[in-house]
């Protein structure tokens, strides 16, 4: 409040007088002045000098609150000098305008700062156990050319773990090519005369071609940009095309490219865009200018909304195994590619899989909201994200999908607690940023920013507003503009084992050349061999693999995909066989195919002594029956002729 008193000598610019031996005060005092920069002055009272040049302020005034003193002479003190300091400076003028038009406001301001003042004590306590000793405004240089790095990482293992198999799963060979799926699409464009609009409709670059020279071309390009981006090079213009390319790939992918981790992927990759510098090397120093703060927030809601929808789907979907807590007695065993650690813990007592189903609803459920809550709260969050995906990363192969959520987490840290992970020789090459001017590409790249938030505050709402309730109606105009972004595949909805499969069907794929002795084809990793111990293989996916545990959830007829594979298989496809760990016609194709269902289940402790076994298995019958190749096929793709 502005007092009586003016000083005789004022200074020339404010100057802010607080109390040095009060360790709360001196906390805030430097986040005020990084607010302020050099456009106020602060200095303690205890200094001789201020007594000497301002003896019209009394010394119980300093003792009790903060004083301002302006150039004109007048001073104020407790809120208002705090709303008034600031205001200083442009982008903190609000504070002073509320204050000065809302009287209620005021009050409650000036009642809240006697209260701290009166308290010191605790509410430093309370200040460091929710900042910790750093409560000015926190600095993300760090965190932003870790975080890029990492997602270069991502984007690396991707691409690579894509090339690989691309020619067996979408190349002119393969099991779904994507010279035919173009083929589909061109004809769908050409009847409904959509133009130009296609390029939206459909976003990819094998509009150009979909050789598998240029299928190849992508993923090598993916894996040069995630070098060039991992080293820091045009990372905005390396990000965008990184975009660009997976999202062709996975437009032409599907099924093997529609996974969550594939949409995780794209949607961060997407964001990261506004992100990233705009220059063209990485640099950090004092004079870097810290990331957008609007760009840090959306991906932040990213992991917020990855998390909390993940918990929320699997009490909506009104599965009796979350809501009972028995989940995880089947998932370990259930799960796509089970591993050699998630055998051992699927044996853990029951008690200990419904205190881990707890500890997950408690992470995926509440943790998240800690995402809004000051620094240390934020850091506890990160900690508990992590422990959790670490755990998943033990015991299941999900691809990137453990380690690009743990990327993700990284942007609930500041450079601060970032720097303590770092050697000490690390540390001392970074210098806190200063403020500098907001450059005309900045200011672009915040304009550009406004309909992404719009837009990813309106997908987020439809998503939502769709999960308690499947049946609920969605406003139409808001349901239109959510399919119309759909194409992008960038803003998405998540939530793995909305319903937890409590038994394991297991698709054996057989050939054979008489109709009668069938021989098993092997998968490199999917369950097969009774013997053969459950892998790891993440980061790497084999897309196969999983497709085969989502086919034995449902039937041939329904996978279309299946039946091409088959074809494959009697074609004897060299790409197709590549995907597969053993070859039972290692000269020529069989002449049928076909496959059988078995249920598998783990062994136990003793059986696993006893056998090597680390499966046992119980006969379904069949799945799909057997089937050849019409005689004038000649080792095209065709329909194929069931036996």
């Amino acid at each position: 409040m502005k007092s009586a008193i003016r000083v005789a000598q004022p200074p020339q610019k404010p100057l802010l007088v607080y109390d040095g031996d009060c360790g709360f005060c001196t906390l805030w005092i430097n986040r005020w002045r990084c607010a302020t920069g050099d456009l106020v002055d602060y200095s303690p009272s205890q200094e001789p000098h201020i007594a000497e040049r301002f003896p019209e302020i009394p010394r119980a005034a300093f003792d009790s609150s903060v004083q301002l003193i302006e150039p004109d002479g007048s001073v104020y003190n407790g809120a208002e000098a705090v709303f008034r300091s600031l205001s200083h400076h442009p982008h903190f003028h609000w504070p002073l305008d509320v204050y000065e038009v809302l009287p209620l406001f005021a009050h409650l301001a000036e009642c809240s700062y006697k209260l701290v003042a009166r308290h010191r004590s605790f509410f430093s306590f309370v200040t460091k156990l929710l900042w910790g000793r750093h409560v000015e405004p926190p600095s993300y240089v760090l965190v932003r050319r870790a975080f890029l790095g990492c997602l270069g990482v991502i984007y690396f293992i991707a691409f690579l773990s894509l090339w690989v198999q691309i020619g067996g799963l979408i190349g002119s060979q393969g099991i779904a090519p994507a010279a035919q799926t173009m083929k589909e699409i061109k004809q769908v464009v050409t009847a409904e005369n959509l133009g130009v609009s296609r390029l939206y409709r459909v976003p990819t670059l094998c509009w150009i071609s979909a050789s598998d020279g240029f299928l190849h071309a992508q993923c090598a390009a993916g894996v040069v940009l995630a070098v060039l981006l991992i080293a820091g090079i045009a990372p905005a213009p390396c990000l965008f095309l990184l975009w660009v390319i997976y999202l062709s790939l996975c437009t032409v992918g599907d099924p093997f490219l529609s996974f969550q981790w594939d949409a995780l992927l794209l949607e961060t990759g997407f964001l990261a865009i506004f992100f990233a510098p705009w220059q063209w090397r990485a640099k950090i120093s004092a004079q870097t200018r810290g990331p957008s703060l609007v760009a840090l927030w959306l991906l932040r809601w990213l992991l917020f909304k990855l998390m909390f929808r993940s918990g929320c789907v699997k009490l909506a979907s009104g599965d009796a195994t979350w809501r009972d807590l028995t989940a995880l007695n089947y998932h370990f065993e259930t799960q796509p590619l089970p591993t050699w650690i998630g055998w051992h813990v699927h044996h853990f007592p029951a008690w200990v899989h419904k205190s881990d189903t707890a500890f997950m609803f408690g992470i995926e459920l509440v943790i998240p909201f800690l995402i809004f809550l000051p620094r240390r709260l934020r850091q506890l969050a990160c900690l508990a994200f992590l422990a959790l995906q670490f755990f998943i990363l033990l015991t299941g192969n999900y691809c990137f999908f453990n380690l690009l959520t743990m990327v993700l987490c990284l942007t609930l840290l500041d450079d601060a607690a970032l720097q303590k992970c770092l050697p000490a020789k690390w540390c001392g090459r970074f210098a806190q940023p200063t403020a500098t001017p907001h450059s005309s590409i900045e200011v672009a790249r915040g304009m550009i920013l406004v309909p992404v938030v719009v837009v990813m505050l309106m997908t987020s709402l439809v998503q939502f507003m769709d999960m308690p309730h499947p049946n609920f109606r969605i406003p139409i105009k808001l349901l239109n503009a959510y399919e119309a972004v759909e194409p992008l595949r960038s803003f998405n909805g998540y939530g793995l084992f909305q319903v937890m499969i409590t038994k394991r069907p297991e698709i054996i794929m057989q050939g054979s050349n008489d109709g009668l002795n069938w021989q098993d084809y092997e998968f490199k990793y999917k369950p097969g061999d009774l013997k053969r111990r459950p892998a790891f293989v993440e980061p790497h996916q084999p897309r196969l693999d999983w497709q085969m545990w989502f086919a034995a959830l449902g039937s041939y007829q329904n996978n279309r995909w299946f039946l091409q594979f088959s074809v494959r298989l009697l074609q004897g496809s060299p790409p197709v066989l590549k995907l597969l760990e053993k070859n039972p016609f290692p000269n020529a194709p069989p002449k049928y195919i076909r496959a059988v269902l078995y249920q598998y289940h783990f062994t136990n402790a003793a059986t696993k002594k006893k056998t090597g076994e680390w499966w046992r298995r119980d006969f379904v019958g069949e799945y799909m029956p057997a089937i050849s190749l019409p005689p004038d096929a000649s080792g095209q793709s065709g329909l194929p002729a069931a036996q």
